[in-house]
């Protein structure tokens, strides 16, 4: 049986960019800390896969999209302050 996760989502980033790495660093804390395991993370790099990108209609990295749940939302930078990234996200409502 696969589980769903509640909240689905995809972060561009290039390469090993100083932001890229903090984005990073900073959505598995979020997940880890207020989705537990109700999460699921795509990353692309754009250097690899640039077709991705601008297919995508990414023009700036690092960009985090919240796939699931609707509607989709998008997050530019690093990732911080976190409480106002956990606020777009809406994230302020689930508990840990």
């Amino acid at each position: 049986m696969t589980t769903m996760a509640d909240h689905c989502f995809r972060l561009y980033v290039a390469g090993g960019s100083a932001n890229s790495q903090i984005a990073r660093e900073h959505l598995e804390a979020i997940c880890r800390e207020r989705l537990a395991g109700r999460s699921r993370v795509e990353v692309i790099d754009v250097m690899k896969q640039p077709e991705r990108a601008l297919a995508d209609g990414i023009l700036v990295t690092p960009t985090l999209v919240r796939i699931e749940p609707s509607p989709q939302v998008r997050v530019i930078g690093n990732l911080t302050p976190r409480a106002k990234v956990e606020a777009a996200l809406g994230l302020e409502e689930v508990s840990s």
